[in-house]
């Protein structure tokens, strides 16, 4: 973890008037990592590929599968296909049980999918919604499981248009009334979408915009890439009081059919909202596809937490950052490949 840029570590023996060898010598490390990264990885798809499982490890191997996806074999299907409405698959098959995992950031996802309610003095703002037949089960019935009280819910924040984050938005919509925001051009896709109810068209989200509830502001930034104006966003969270800022990349996945200008946004979103995140301290990750960042089973860790244990989901810095140089580098090796191919 850095502290203002620097390990506690290495701040800690900074202001010693005499430093040892091999302290400095961690200290610079840390500073010139990120510059070392950006100047020798190879412009190839084999180097970017290579620059982004480096900084995936084990741990975000998930997050590197969907946006470094392996090229289609020859004659698969690309796009997200289907034109009728999405048939539900057996509760077993997605179910999982909400959780708390801050003081005021509660997980209402499924087993694939993830949904957020981010509680405060003055209602609930919740983060995605799932695809609708998992929508009543997961955040009104989890809401309820927890708790809370979903007529209390004053917002929803859409990450982007697709229907395994905003289908059940509509069915909140009708039900609870709180404003919708997306971003623009995702609106735009949402009413395009025949697979998948369409809520109503209300707020429009802007870039770092401050959305405020009672004694808790989220902010929201345009992040396109894997839709045009996807929100990534970030969430001021308390563990036992402790302050934190968790950081959700809105929009990950890639594929051999995203076009090179959507691969461009991506990288530059990647590296600005990477900057932003760290540069305001985030120390959580949070995601909308469980397999990105092993959300299962850090839930299953929190249930077996003793008082004084550290919760699962404060990573550190740097670990935020290797969460968004993975997503960058999957951007470049899939532009390598796009424009090989043109």
């Amino acid at each position: 973890m850095l502290v203002n840029g620097q390990s506690p570590r290495c701040s800690k023996i900074a202001m010693l008037e005499v430093m040892p060898l091999r302290s400095l010598l961690c200290c610079l490390a840390l500073v010139a990592a990120p510059f070392a990264l950006a100047q020798s990885v190879p412009d190839s798809v084999e180097g970017h590929r290579a620059a982004a499982k480096a900084a995936a490890g084990k741990d975000l191997s998930g997050l590197y599968a969907a946006a470094c996806p392996e090229p289609a074999p020859a004659g698969a299907a690309a796009g997200r296909g289907g034109r009728g409405p999405r048939p539900a698959p057996p509760r077993e098959e997605w179910y999982a049980e909400p959780a708390k995992v801050f003081d005021n950031l509660y997980f209402l996802g499924t087993k694939v999918h993830e949904a957020w309610a981010v509680t405060t003095s003055d209602g609930i703002i919740i983060i995605d919604t799932l695809y609708s037949y998992a929508g009543e089960p997961e955040i009104i019935e989890g809401l309820k499981k927890l708790g809370l009280d979903p007529k209390n819910i004053k917002y929803v924040v859409v990450s982007h248009g697709h229907g395994d984050h905003h289908a059940a938005a509509k069915m909140l919509q009708d039900e609870f009334h709180p404003h919708l925001i997306m971003g623009p051009a995702d609106w735009d896709l949402v009413e395009r979408d025949t697979r998948n109810p369409m809520p109503k068209r209300d707020m429009i989200a802007a870039d770092g915009e401050k959305l405020k509830l009672g004694d808790t502001t989220l902010t929201l930034y345009i992040t396109p890439g894997h839709t045009p104006s996807t929100i990534s966003t970030l969430v001021a969270v308390k563990d036992n009081g402790r302050a934190h800022l968790a950081a959700e990349w809105g929009g990950t996945a890639l594929s051999p059919a995203t076009p090179i200008p959507m691969l461009e946004a991506y990288i530059k979103s990647a590296q600005r909202f990477r900057d932003v995140a760290v540069g305001a301290g985030a120390d959580v990750i949070i995601t909308n596809h469980t397999a990105f960042d092993g959300a299962l089973a850090k839930i299953a860790a929190l249930k077996q937490r003793k008082p004084g244990d550290p919760n699962p989901y404060v990573v550190g810095k740097q670990t935020v950052q290797r969460y968004l140089t993975v997503a960058e580098e999957c951007g470049k090796a899939m532009l390598v490949e796009a424009k090989a191919r043109q």
